[in-house]
This record gives structure tokens, C-alpha cells and sequence, in this order.
């Protein structure tokens, strides 16, 4: 245990970055591999980091603390598919200590939902309430296609583990021209039917993937243009630390979040980093801001020399990002893939 899990006070001040808004969400990657090849995250044929390179559970156990003990509040693990690093339930069981202590008020994962049924219940124990489970279609021949060889009743048996064992669940799926746009409709009334929230997001033009993302690209303005000649959507005021903008369908009395990072800069609430699974901070998406943090935690036993890194990367980050998609920016924004970055 560290010196400022054993007395908070001794840790730097909570973290606030230069425009103001405080930091107190964090997304971690505890792995680059996944058992699915979506094809707008990943190429088909990806080379993974070495597993040396990867920070120990033990290291990201002691990372995640400290960015606890200055004001995180929000924890998220990620992927990659976070279910499919070895003992990741070690860690997850290890981090619900904060939640017993009222430091995090919330532990949760965003999961592909192929290993769900495995892992919900333990999920449930570790005192995670809630869960994004990414999935794009409901036609399985289309999951395939998508995921490259995935099975979608994995992942829907992996939900159905998910709400027995008591998790909320929330559905995210990428909104991809000419494969499920015209499938959004009946996966919102399915998504509503199971009391689930539906949270539709852009493609995101990060990392080589092998083709141009402007094939892929809706424009969710144009899509809920769409949704409105059969839906009554109203506008809510929810604020979940993320970037989603909340409606509620009159329909179905069920949520869509919109996440638009290419239609609408969510970025002037941006309270969040993200942290690879080798210990680089990102503290935006949509830059190749990097700040290494494994030096310093492998330097010192005391987290002094880390503490001093985090502050010095929370003092760069920048007021918002600079996604394109067009023509004539048909590559990525930022080089690295979604998966090392963390969803």
C-alpha cells in the first residue's frame, strides 16, 4: 500500500487542468488484445504489444490508486476486451476496496460481452453496478462480418448473465454507413425493450485499420434526423462524466445516448484521461499527447515522482481535440489504435 492510500492528505492536490475542469473520471486499458477484430477498431492482421511491455495487475492496481487518492472518483476498465487479460478479476476484486472505502463511487468496464457469462456474477460481488457492453447489430451474419468471426450469441447469452446477476447494462454500438444504419431503430426498441440504454457513437479515425474510415462514417445528426420521423425524442439534462448526449424516446421510455466527436466537440466538460495498459497517460483521445507514467512508477516505491508526472501531464492537457473525416483527411487523426488507447 502506498503512503497516500494510507493518508490521502500526503497526495498531490486534486487534479484540474488548465481550462479549469477537474479531473475525476479515469479509463484504463488493461490490455491491447481482444478476441474480436472489429473492422473500424482493428485490422485483421494486428501485432499486439509483448506482454512485458504491458504494466503488472499489480502496477495498475497501484496506478489506479494513486489517481484515486487525487480525486478520481469514476473508474472504467477497458481494452482491448478487458475480460481476456489473465486474472483481470484479481484486479477488479483489488480496486472494490475503494469502493468500501466511499473513494470511488463507481467501478465499471466496457466489455465486447463474448465472456460476460463467465465472469457477470463475480462482476456483481466486486460491487460493479453497471456495465457498456459493445455490440453493433442484432443480425448475426452482420456481427460476423463486423467482428471478423465473432458470435453474437456469446455476447447476448453474456448480457443475459449480466442482468440476471443484477448489472445495469448500457448497449454501445457504432453507427457504420451502408452495414447497421438502417438496423438502429428496431436495436433501440430492442435495447429499450430489455431496460437497457442505447448509446450510438461515430466512427473515431484512430489507427491504421487497413481502408478509409470516410466509407464507414454516419453523421449522427444526419441518423437522429432520421430517428425523429419515428421516434419523440427529448433533449436530457444527464451528466454521466462521459461524452454522451441523453434523449429520452417517448415510445419506448428508454435513454439514446449520442456520442459525436466529428458532428459536436463534446470536449468543454471533458473531466476524464485515459491510460494505456503500458502506463502512458492520454489526456485526450483526439491527440498524440503522452505522458509516461510506468518510468516513475517502477522508479520509487513512493509515489512522489509518479504524482509529480500526473500533474505535469493534467497541466498539458489540451482544451479539446481535432477529429476530421473527409476526403481529404481519409487517415487517421491520431496514429494509435482504439484498443491500445482504451475505449
Amino acid at each position: 500500500m502506498s503512503v497516500s492510500e494510507l493518508n490521502p492528505a500526503l497526495a498531490s492536490s486534486a487534479m484540474t487542468d488548465p481550462f479549469g475542469r477537474r479531473i475525476s473520471y479515469l479509463r484504463v486499458s488493461v490490455t491491447d488484445r481482444c478476441d474480436l477484430r472489429c473492422f473500424y477498431c482493428m485490422s485483421e492482421d494486428m501485432t499486439f504489444l509483448p506482454k512485458a511491455d504491458l504494466l503488472t495487475l499489480e502496477e495498475l492496481d497501484r496506478l489506479c490508486s494513486a489517481f484515486i487518492a487525487k480525486g478520481v472518483t469514476k473508474l472504467r476498465l477497458t481494452g482491448g476486451e478487458p475480460l481476456v487479460r489473465r486474472n483481470v478479476m484479481g484486479l477488479v476484486r483489488s480496486l472494490s476496496r475503494h469502493l468500501k472505502t466511499g473513494a470511488l463511487k463507481e467501478l465499471t468496464l466496457t466489455t465486447n460481452g463474448s465472456l460476460l457469462a463467465k465472469y457477470a456474477d463475480e462482476l456483481a460481488d466486486c460491487g460493479v453496478k453497471r456495465i457498456n457492453v459493445s455490440m453493433d447489430t442484432l443480425d448475426p451474419a452482420k456481427f460476423r462480418t463486423i467482428t471478423r468471426w465473432g458470435d453474437l450469441n456469446k455476447v447476448l447469452a453474456g448480457i443475459d448473465a449480466a442482468q440476471a446477476a443484477g448489472l445495469a447494462v448500457k448497449i454501445n454500438a457504432v453507427a457504420l454507413k451502408n452495414m447497421n444504419e438502417e438496423e438502429i431503430p428496431s436495436l433501440i426498441e430492442w435495447a429499450h425493450g430489455r431496460d437497457m440504454a442505447l448509446t450510438l457513437i461515430e466512427v473515431m479515425p484512430m489507427g491504421d485499420i487497413g481502408e478509409g474510415r470516410i466509407d464507414q462514417y454516419v453523421p449522427l445528426s444526419m441518423l437522429r434526423t432520421r430517428l425523429a420521423n419515428q421516434f419523440t425524442m427529448t433533449d436530457l439534462p444527464d451528466d454521466t462524466g462521459g461524452p454522451a448526449r441523453y434523449v429520452r424516446v417517448a415510445e419506448t421510455g428508454g435513454k439514446i445516448g449520442f456520442i459525436t466527436p466529428m458532428t459536436h466537440n463534446f470536449c468543454e466538460s471533458c473531466n476524464r484521461v485515459r491510460i494505456t495498459c503500458t502506463g502512458t497517460i492520454h489526456t485526450c483521445l483526439g491527440h498524440e499527447d503522452a505522458s509516461d507514467l510506468r518510468k516513475p512508477l517502477r522508479a520509487s516505491e513512493s509515489n512522489e515522482l509518479l504524482n509529480a508526472t500526473i500533474d505535469r501531464a493534467i497541466g498539458l492537457k489540451p482544451k479539446g481535440h481535432d477529429f476530421i473525416i473527409d476526403r481529404r483527411h481519409n487517415r487517421p487523426s491520431v496514429s494509435r489504435h482504439m484498443s491500445v488507447t482504451g475505449g
